[in-house]
């Protein structure tokens, strides 16, 4: 690491995860900036934060980030991660996993996984983004969003740090910032349609001052009932921004992966997204966002080719 980086230290609460887990969380679809280095560490940005995080002895997770951050990132980091919300410890341990045998399963599969809490506004952008599109593809297309529309980091993530050829010297730009981009810019940052989706989004949100804030002040069905009203947003991207973006954990985001999920462990055969969705938030109740995402991990990873 730069040698203006403060040495590893440990995370507190003290967390220990496995290499599958850590990956998950940082890069099985929550978020979009984080990318795996060749020593097994993590290097990721969000607002104009950057950190490194990588698993000690005993998995036991450890930070480093830019001297002048330190202090902040200190405090922040803990929130960021999920590990200082004590309703997440609370939602997890009630989670039917002592009834249902294939949550149980997932479970141990991926010790210590969390919800992230990430900014809304920049959630947001990210699943506008995400239609249709794989993880690599999204964040290609937000690192070119940072590159050519985004303020410079103050302390930005060494050079060789992103294995997609991006250099990582912006942070995301702002809505107020994409409001001054023409459609056609952002098309050229690979956006396809989801460029008409975000530029009607920063109009909305440039004539509608305190929008952002409002939304993330509501509980999750008022929350998701404005998402909904904006353009591009349906239901999985509502709920992935509610939950990731809003930490709203009884959000259950339905895309092909869960319906498969749910078919296969379920017996919920031909089953509407709607359908599911209304299931998921009865059956693993007010932290149904977090078993989703056991459920969603484990169903990816075994619909992976081996080789």
């Amino acid at each position: 690491m730069s040698t203006d980086w403060i040495d590893w230290t440990p995370v507190e609460p003290t967390t220990t995860f496995t290499p599958r887990a850590l990956a998950e969380l940082l890069d099985g679809g929550q978020a979009f900036g984080w990318w795996p280095q060749p020593d097994g560490s993590w290097l990721g940005r969000w607002t104009d934060r950057v950190a490194a995080l990588r698993l000690g002895d005993h998995g036991m997770l450890q930070w480093c980030a830019p001297a002048p951050l330190a202090a902040a990132l200190q405090t922040e980091l803990p929130g960021y991660l999920g590990l200082s919300d004590v309703r997440q410890t609370a939602a997890l341990d009630a989670l039917p996993w002592r009834s249902d045998p294939h949550l149980a399963t997932c479970l141990t599969v991926y010790p210590g996984l969390r919800i992230l809490r990430q900014p809304f506004g920049e959630t947001l952008l990210a699943f506008l983004c995400s239609a249709t599109k794989q993880i690599v593809q999204i964040k290609q297309m937000l690192a070119l969003l940072a590159t050519r529309h985004g303020t410079p980091l103050p302390h930005p993530l060494p050079p060789a740090c992103n294995p997609l050829g991006y250099k990582c010297t912006h942070r995301l730009p702002t809505w107020a910032q994409l409001a001054a981009v023409p459609e056609s810019e952002l098309r050229d940052c690979l956006l396809g349609f989801r460029a008409r989706y975000i530029a009607g989004t920063a109009a909305y949100l440039a004539a509608h001052p305190g929008w952002l804030e409002a939304t993330a002040a509501l509980p999750y069905t008022e929350a998701k009932a404005r998402l909904l009203t904006l353009p591009g947003v349906g239901e999985k991207i509502a709920d992935c921004v509610a939950l990731f973006g809003l930490g709203h954990l009884e959000a259950f985001p339905v895309d092909t992966w869960m319906l498969k999920a749910m078919a296969r462990r379920y017996g919920l055969a031909d089953w509407r997204p709607a359908q599911v969705a209304q299931f998921g938030r009865t059956h693993f109740g007010a932290g149904a966002g977090l078993a989703q995402q056991f459920l969603f991990a484990y169903e990816r990873a075994a619909g992976q080719p081996r080789g």
